[in-house]
């Protein structure tokens, strides 16, 4: 089974090493718009490595360095005690 799947790749391959020339002409249009959807491509793959990867892990290591918790907001505070604010008359309405 294995030595047929390997007979199989290696025909794709060498058909594809074999062929001759197309003849055809690609313009200059097409070809910036190729090299530019590859860059495209490239860039958009890098940047989400950045922002799926990199950015939460340097989030965690600022976080050790600065000593905070996973809890703790930035300012300090932990988000899961809500700030006790007092009513005063301005904030009833007549």
């Amino acid at each position: 089974m294995r030595t047929s799947k390997t007979v199989i790749v290696l025909v794709f391959l060498l058909l594809a090493l074999v062929s001759g020339s197309a003849h055809a002409y690609v313009g200059p249009g097409a070809g910036l718009t190729a090299i530019g959807t590859v860059i495209a491509l490239i860039g958009a793959i890098l940047l989400a490595l950045i922002g799926f990867i990199w950015y939460p892990v340097k989030r965690l290591l600022s976080r050790k360095k600065t000593g905070q918790s996973a809890t703790e907001s930035p300012h300090g505070e932990s988000p899961a005690t809500p700030q006790k604010r007092e009513t005063t008359t301005d904030d009833i309405e007549s």
